[in-house]
């Protein structure tokens, strides 16, 4: 069938195409943290760097990527990995960074979904739920979590309709003075 849905594990080859849909499922977000390498002069471009950090792998890189594919086309990625005591010694790079870090403090011991994201043309065609739903079946015995904004709708109501709660939320700090004021809203899904 050539609209088959199919979920892969990624392939260090895949970097830059999970370096944009981590982009995208953070509307931007990534890239401007990965500009500052550029203004470092470590990088010529936001996306070069973003690319270079899912080919190092680590906690946020393509070992812990899932793919999914539309007809044989990469359409969306989902990144997770279980959160430890590490955390804790976590500094931020940035003060738009501390709220993220704080709420990942409180989810010590569980699955934490970083990103998930889904091209739009590929979008209303369970891509987003089936990714989800893989997460939460790799986690196993552990409670799974994630960090969206408070006004991100389509995502508050993906997650709450696969079984995950509100925990808490904290204040976005603005990433300028046009920045949409925001809630980092922690939800999290405890084992059944």
């Amino acid at each position: 069938m050539a609209d088959a849905l199919s979920i892969r594990p990624a392939r260090r080859c895949d970097a830059a195409e999970i370096a944009i849909l981590v982009d995208l499922a953070s509307h931007g977000f990534a890239s401007w943290l990965w500009y500052g390498a550029v203004l470092e002069g470590c990088t010529d471009t936001a996306m070069e760097y973003g690319c270079m950090r899912m080919q190092a792998g680590g906690p946020e890189g393509w070992q812990n990527t899932l793919i999914a594919e539309w007809g044989g086309e990469i359409a969306g990625a989902s990144v997770a990995y279980d959160v430890d005591e590490s955390v804790h010694d976590a500094v931020a790079g940035h003060p738009v960074l501390e709220p993220l870090i704080e709420l990942q403090r409180r989810i010590v011991g569980n699955r934490f979904i970083d990103s998930l994201g889904v091209y739009r043309r590929y979008r209303g065609k369970g891509i987003g739920r089936a990714l989800v739903r893989r997460e939460i079946e790799r986690a196993g015995d552990l409670a799974v979590s994630l960090i969206t904004e408070s006004h991100n709708e389509t995502a508050l109501s993906l997650y709450r309709a696969n079984g995950f709660a509100e925990v808490t939320r904290l204040e976005a700090v603005p990433l300028d003075e046009n920045s949409k004021k925001h809630d980092w809203v922690l939800l999290t899904r405890n084992v059944t």
